[in-house]
């Protein structure tokens, strides 16, 4: 089996590792004019992950004209740019397999409807969600995730050709619901950058139990399943996102609060806009999100802003 690999970040170079550890072909896309790919073609490795020389990695599309699935790996707001420029080139039938987590900022577009949107309704589509961290991954620290799509059979087949001693795959039920959780989860670990930056980690509980539970109505209101939030894309992702050193949008946050720069993507960033946007337009209320939002997007004062989300109103815990 040939996989390719569209991108060259830190989770795509894992994502071709891991494919070829287990066993298959794996040829890797990346911008012929992107300094990480140049790096990446010259030194075969970044700073968690090195390829062997058995994976191709190529700048040209012709490359991978004969591969038997794709995953995607790119950030969430360049997903349209690369779909619309791969389009052409995909041969209908092959399955795509977005391995990202976010939403279309200017949109509030789940990525899968975004793919939809590129590629055309009859393309094979699939999405593959859940803890892990690369640095963890390399080391030999397995975890479970989740591959979730319209097609019973497709996400079945995934799960069986992805799944390894290293990562266990689920096959989901809920494909609004586990796109928006694991979206969503970026947000609350920006939130939890913000707390640990601003010496209230404790509150991290309250943040935990809050959150899954400010998802679940978002879910609901969109059609998905309020349960979704309390699994592996979601709430079964936090360890990963809201404690690990690993974590960008944990770290964005830190940074964010203590007025230090911070040069790596944090995809919550970009995702919290669209989730205000979802927010409004099914009438649900998002106490934290919008907080996350006005401190990022409005400047508010994070230390004012948090305060006044852990002192609103006294009422039942859910």
């Amino acid at each position: 089996m040939h996989i390719g690999i569209l991108g060259c970040g830190r989770w795509a170079t894992f994502l071709a590792w891991y494919a070829d550890q287990m066993g298959y072909r794996v040829t890797l896309w990346g911008r012929s004019l992107s300094s990480r790919f140049k790096k990446l073609r010259q030194l075969r490795r970044n700073d968690t992950i090195a390829l062997p020389e058995r994976v191709c990695l190529t700048g040209e599309s012709s490359h991978l004209s004969d591969c038997d699935i794709f995953l995607v790996g790119v950030a969430a707001q360049s997903l349209r740019d690369v779909l619309t420029r791969w389009a052409p080139d995909l041969p209908r039938w092959r399955t795509v397999v977005l391995c990202m987590k976010g939403l279309e900022t200017g949109t509030g577009l789940r990525l899968s409807q975004v793919a939809e949107e590129c590629l055309g309704p009859e393309r094979p589509i699939a999405v593959w969600l859940g803890p892990g961290h690369p640095q963890d991954f390399v080391g030999g620290i397995p975890s479970c995730m989740v591959i979730d799509a319209r097609k019973e059979a497709l996400k079945r087949e995934l799960a069986s050709v992805f799944s390894g001693e290293l990562i266990r795959l689920y096959y989901g039920n809920d494909l609004i619901g586990n796109e928006i959780g694991a979206a969503a989860k970026n947000v609350i670990g920006i939130t939890a950058g913000l707390l640990d930056g601003g010496g209230h980690g404790s509150l991290k509980g309250a943040l935990m139990a809050r959150g899954a539970y400010e998802i679940s109505r978002l879910i609901r209101a969109m059609g998905g399943q309020a349960l979704s939030a309390y699994g592996l894309c979601h709430l079964g992702d936090y360890e990963a996102t809201l404690f690990s050193p690993y974590s960008h949008n944990r770290q964005f946050g830190e940074h964010t609060i203590q007025n230090k720069p911070f040069d790596m993507l944090a995809e919550g960033y970009n995702t919290v806009p669209a989730l205000i946007k979802l927010a409004r337009d099914h009438g649900v209320e998002l106490p934290i999100c919008q907080v996350v939002f006005d401190i990022l997007y409005d400047e508010r004062d994070p230390y004012e802003a948090l305060n006044a989300l852990m002192t609103r109103r006294l009422r039942a815990e859910f």
